[in-house]
């Protein structure tokens, strides 16, 4: 066991790497969330944008035609969601459940002749001055733009969320749709716009997996990280930025039992694998006592006639 041979700037660059697509995923989730519809299919956007995203990347050459790919294909499949809940009044849990198996099984047959091949490269920024700084620089400054990209859209629906008439009128969906529908407001319509830039997001992450983190095509890359941006919504009692702070830590604890196996840890390997799981289901538990609550709406069928 060499513990030395773990270096804590690369560990730290790793870990907002490792954070992103989880990132991306959850905060298009909260979104949809605090319009009041609660949908279980990102890891069925987030796989399916993944394979949307890397084969048009290969097959144009651009990561960036690759990321607007993801987005789309995420976007397509939560619309799906949306047709079924908001137009069909299809029950939320049901409907995004069959999305995530829909998703699984579309992107393992879009996928099979994408197997064994490399995307094209998708280059970091290289910022002058601040890029070259001790640690801090590569740390903070030596990433792909599609990390910035994130962190922004963090700070893009908190100032929508806490500053803006649109985002007043998304949390009074969420809060009673009823009442938001009294007031003349078109809660179908401003529900299913939450759905889509839910969907896009998770498709970005997704992407994000298949294009930078792991460039290539794996089929069930995602491997349950939908799963956990689901639970980052909860972790961050729906507000952006304990978002983010969620997904760094998971980001964290996983790069840290990498870094372990690597380092020859005498734990087991599937100890050190299963390690952020359970330590996510384990902040979860303790923040059950928070008293923030999840928005009253949320998972609520809307019926317009009422």
């Amino acid at each position: 066991m060499d513990l030395s041979a773990i270096n804590p700037a690369l560990l730290l660059a790793s870990l907002m790497v490792a954070a992103t697509p989880i990132l991306l995923a959850a905060i298009g989730e909260l979104v949809a969330e605090r319009s009041g519809v609660l949908n279980l299919g990102v890891e069925g956007m987030m796989i399916t944008g993944a394979i949307c995203g890397f084969a048009i990347a290969v097959e144009t050459g651009s990561p960036w035609l690759g990321f607007a790919g993801a987005a789309a294909g995420g976007a397509v499949l939560a619309l799906l969601f949306a047709l079924l809940t908001q137009v069909a009044l299809a029950n939320q849990v049901a409907s995004g459940l069959a999305l995530t198996l829909f998703g699984l099984g579309l992107s393992a047959l879009i996928g099979q002749g994408y197997v064994g091949i490399k995307p094209p490269k998708f280059a970091r920024l290289d910022i002058p001055v601040l890029g070259d700084l001790p640690v801090v620089g590569r740390v903070l400054f030596g990433h792909d733009p599609m990390l910035y990209i994130a962190i922004a859209l963090v700070a893009g629906v908190w100032i929508l969320l806490r500053f803006s008439r649109a985002g007043l009128i998304l949390r009074a969906v969420g809060e009673n749709h009823d009442a938001a529908h009294a007031l003349g407001y078109k809660v179908v319509r401003i529900r299913i716009l939450a759905i889509l830039f839910g969907g896009a997001c998770a498709g970005l992450g997704g992407a994000y997996i298949s294009l930078v983190r792991v460039p290539q095509w794996t089929e069930g890359m995602t491997a349950g990280v939908g799963w956990i941006a689901l639970a980052l919504v909860v972790f961050g009692s729906w507000k952006p930025w304990r978002v983010l702070l969620g997904a760094w830590l998971f980001g964290g604890i996983t790069v840290l039992q990498l870094n372990l196996q690597a380092a020859g840890v005498a734990i087991p390997v599937e100890y050190l694998a299963m390690s952020p799981y359970l330590v996510t289901i384990l902040v979860l538990v303790i923040l059950s006592a928070d008293k923030s609550r999840a928005p009253a709406s949320l998972g609520k069928i809307f019926h317009a006639s009422q």
